[in-house]
């Protein structure tokens, strides 16, 4: 199979677009011999005519016009790739994959980002750690926002903010009315758990351990609403970062108190996490520019 070179191509669509050498040169903004030159290249390569040449005048050989409507749209799909790539780093159109253990966190710069970006498609996956930085490692996601980061060096990581781990209990409970519960009181207490590799049970458990205290489990839900509703239901006590407890009557937070240093800080991080060596793409360099610069301290 004989080899096509781009410019040879680009010199016949020219020429026989503007139906000359000398218009079509001026169009490509090269010299007309470097024009002729191209187009007969591809005619002496191929063995073909492509033009009846008479004087200044070109027309098409049957041959040419069938050539012309493969070219016209394979440059058609050019202008379009070359329109898509400049709406692409204009921000009006585009795709923003991004990913999250936890709405409540990443909603509010979604929100922002779509007012500065209509055009830009996101999409937002929320699941635990594990499968979100999944979704980063096989590049299916630009960025998330994570409770719990690895420390690994694959990973650019930015500390948002920390809020404190609460107890929430009925409205009817006698702690509600309290202005907090002393960790030590939490011993032998029943209690709704998230799942197993939930970041919220996992620190909560940590302190526990250190401060030499268990709990009695009654029940190990896969959700923060669930795990509501149960609290709810009087079934036990539940744990949940401040800042995501979402409003509802029947339900109240309360502080815990009397963590010694041998319970540990009882709080929980918010990270922003996309992969280092990947590039942003202009909507994530868009999305990421929302949030301060700040590196992520070490973790303990």
């Amino acid at each position: 199979m004989k080899t096509i070179i781009y410019t040879e191509l680009r010199a016949f669509h020219a020429v026989a677009m503007a139906g000359g050498f000398t218009a079509a040169a001026r169009q490509l903004r090269i010299t007309q011999p470097t024009l002729s030159s191209q187009v007969a290249a591809l005619e002496a390569r191929n063995g073909i005519s492509l033009f009846h040449r008479r004087g200044r005048k070109v027309e098409l050989t049957a041959l040419g016009v069938s050539l012309l409507e493969i070219t016209r749209r394979l440059f058609d799909l050019e202008v379009e790739a070359a329109a898509l790539l400049a709406a692409e780093r204009s921000l009006a159109a585009g795709r923003l994959a991004l990913g999250a253990d936890s709405p409540h966190h990443i909603l509010g710069r979604v929100a922002e980002f779509h007012r500065r970006h209509p055009g830009v498609r996101i999409a937002l996956s929320i699941g635990n750690s594990e499968t979100v930085l999944a979704g980063l490692f096989d590049y299916r996601l630009d960025a998330a926002v994570l409770a719990d980061v690895p420390d690994d060096p694959r990973l650019a990581t930015r500390e948002l903010h920390r809020d404190p781990i609460v107890v929430f209990v009925p409205r009817e409970h006698p702690w509600a009315k309290r202005p907090g519960v002393e960790i030590k009181e939490l011993a032998d207490q029943k209690m709704v758990a998230r799942e197993a590799g939930s970041v919220t049970r996992a620190i909560f458990e940590r302190a526990l351990a250190r401060a030499k205290i268990t709990v009695e489990t009654v029940l190990e839900i896969e959700s923060r609403e669930a795990v509501r509703e149960a609290v709810a239901q009087g079934l036990g006590f539940g744990v949940i970062s401040a800042a995501e407890m979402s409003p509802d009557p029947r339900l109240k937070t309360v502080p815990l108190r009397g963590l010694g240093p041998e319970a540990g800080r009882l709080e929980m991080g918010e990270y922003l996490v996309r992969l280092a060596e990947r590039r942003p793409s202009p909507a994530a360099e868009a999305f990421l520019a929302l949030f301060p610069e700040k590196p992520a301290p070490r973790k303990r």
